[in-house]
């Protein structure tokens, strides 16, 4: 049940990155459940692998570089969710900032 609360609000919040950010379009509920669900799935196994192997130019940007690798995160899961679409690289950083402030402000918020 937890699971299903997590993935609802982020979905929310995804919906609400699509509304703040110009380059990032969701369509409708469904896609930002399933882009929510995608996102979860890229982040647990792919963002691993990556932050692995760029552990030295994290070190060297003082971890600025987890904000790019966030980007790539949300431009997968759009690429495997119909009905959610980032336009570039630019928009993609722009949603990840987004998404880690609101992630933030919920989670100061409600404890989650």
């Amino acid at each position: 049940m937890q699971m299903l609360i997590h993935i609802l609000v982020s979905a929310a919040l995804l919906f609400m990155v699509g509304k703040l950010v110009d380059g990032i379009e969701i369509r409708d509920g469904k896609a930002a459940i399933f882009g929510a669900a995608m996102l979860g799935v890229a982040n647990a196994v792919v963002k691993p692998i990556l932050l692995f192997f760029a552990f030295p130019i994290t070190m060297i940007t003082l971890g600025l570089f987890v904000m790019f690798v966030n980007a790539l995160m949300i431009m997968l899961a759009a690429q495997f969710v119909d009905g959610f679409e980032v336009e570039g690289l630019g928009a993609a950083m722009w949603g990840a900032f987004w998404l880690w402030i609101l992630n933030f402000g919920v989670s100061m918020l409600f404890g989650i």
